[in-house]
């Protein structure tokens, strides 16, 4: 009798499929944004041909998905670290939403994906993940924060075996059969919406305060917030939702629509919708009621950035908040981004790569054969003579305010917070150290990927490239 090993790749795709069986029975509009996607995908196809899959083949971007879930506590943010690990999902990157929004959002978050391109190419299933930052005092009093750290304490979101199954994928690359089932099985439960009832009073005293932090710390478990489907032309998806009557949130988060290469990340969600949900009230009486506290969402991503480019990506945000305050009543953020993108960022890939804005891998053009060169040859001129053809390396990350925008969207209110007080510290190191895993930092990777390829490039020419601008 033989028995079958699921890899880190296995176990990684059929997770995001689990995960999407049960959030489209949990939110079955869910299972209508998923169509429309593969609708706007389809007819992107057909109308643009190969260049279509320049940022992915089809087959990668329509089993794309991101999902997001939120912890209350250093422990289950380190526990649910060892989860993700055993299917072959790192921390990567730090995101602090809770300056990022005019809302109440305590939370700093993370980001588990693969790390390694080929392991990216067989599914790049990732999981934004988010830790209440409850000792923040901008947010939580001090008898909030104990009471929230007494509740947190109180309650077990990853069990023994789960976490013993997890610790033995990551460390074995994988899970024969029956383990690789069960481990599925109990990874795929613990994000489960859970039928227990919700404490009435200390849920709706925490909604004051932040409906982020009361659908962490104010309920027994974990679960989906969101899962997220990837498109190519996500303007298309929104006008498609709209007309099937579902309601979006206001905007695209993220850069705006326009005639040049798409860069980072782009994201929009329908309005969270109305869910029931039991609670047990100070009697003891248990009583239905409904939260709106889930939403779907949907991306479209490109290029990803280098230091430079994300500096003149910032430089540019600024400025669309410049001018759009000092634009005439009812002109769109939409509106004032188109005009500032077309005047600063270049309008082809070639020119990103150029000036060093993006990253990209280069490929040697029908591999000339090697010569030697003493004087390092640019990066500028084997593009420009056709000798390296720079690919684009897609954006596996996310984006701070885009995630807080979307966040916002999807609140009732925008809760409280005094901004009088000083707010905790956390960086990425800080973050690494609750985690008890060093979180890479996704510039870092990229670069990487490019050096490789560069690299890889030299020795096929036989000569050495200068990446200076």
């Amino acid at each position: 009798m033989t028995t079958t090993e699921l890899t880190l790749s296995d176990l990684r795709a059929d997770f995001a499929l689990r995960l999407a069986t049960l959030y489209g029975n949990e939110v079955p509009a869910y299972n209508t944004l998923v169509d429309v996607s593969k609708e706007v995908n389809e007819d992107f196809i057909r109308k643009n041909g190969a260049d279509a899959e320049r940022l992915g083949s089809i087959e990668r971007v329509t089993a794309e998905r991101h999902g997001a879930i939120r912890v209350g506590s250093a422990r289950e943010l380190a526990q649910v670290a060892r989860v993700f690990a055993g299917f072959g999902m790192h921390p990567v990157g730090f995101y602090d939403l809770r300056d990022a929004s005019a809302s109440s959002v305590p939370v700093v978050s993370t980001a588990f994906r693969p790390i390694d391109a080929a392991e990216l190419a067989k599914n790049p299933f990732r999981v934004f993940t988010s830790m209440l930052a409850h000792d923040d005092r901008r947010f939580f009093d001090e008898e909030t924060q104990q009471q929230l750290e007494t509740f947190l304490d109180s309650r077990t979101l990853f069990g023994e075996e789960l976490l013993s199954l997890a610790d033995r994928s990551a460390r074995d690359g994988g899970l024969e059969e029956p383990d690789a089932s069960r481990f599925l099985d109990l990874a795929t439960a613990a994000f489960e919406l859970s039928q227990e009832p919700v404490d009435h009073d200390w849920y709706f005293k925490l909604e004051k305060i932040s409906a982020v932090a009361a659908d962490i710390g104010g309920v027994p478990s974990t679960h989906i917030n969101h899962l997220t489907p990837r498109v190519l032309d996500i303007d298309d998806l929104y006008a498609r939702m709209e007309a099937r009557g579902i309601t979006m949130i206001d905007e695209i988060q993220g850069p705006p629509d326009w005639d040049g290469p798409d860069v980072l990340l782009r994201q929009t969600s329908f309005k969270a919708l109305a869910e029931e949900r039991r609670f047990r009230h100070a009697g003891g009486e248990v009583r239905t009621g409904s939260l709106r506290v889930r939403f779907g969402e949907v991306e479209q991503r490109g290029i990803a950035l280098t230091a430079k480019g994300r500096d003149l990506y910032d430089r540019l945000v600024a400025e669309v908040d410049a001018r759009r305050a000092g634009a005439p009543a009812g002109t769109t953020r939409v509106e004032v981004a188109e005009v500032v993108w077309r005047e600063s960022l270049p309008a082809t890939e070639h020119e990103l790569a150029l000036q060093e804005l993006a990253f990209f891998t280069y490929r040697v053009a029908d591999a000339p054969a090697p010569q030697t060169q003493t004087e390092p040859a640019t990066l500028r001129a084997l593009v420009e003579s056709g000798a390296l053809i720079p690919e684009p390396i897609v954006y596996e990350d996310f984006l701070p305010r885009s995630a807080a925008g979307i966040f916002q969207s999807n609140l009732t209110d925008d809760g409280s917070r005094d901004d009088d007080q000083e707010g905790t510290y956390y960086d990425i190191e800080r973050l690494s150290e609750v985690i008890g895993i060093r979180i890479s930092d996704p510039t870092d990777l990229y670069a990487a990927q490019q050096r490789a390829s560069l690299s890889a490039a030299e020795t096929a020419l036989g000569l050495r490239i200068s990446t200076d601008a």
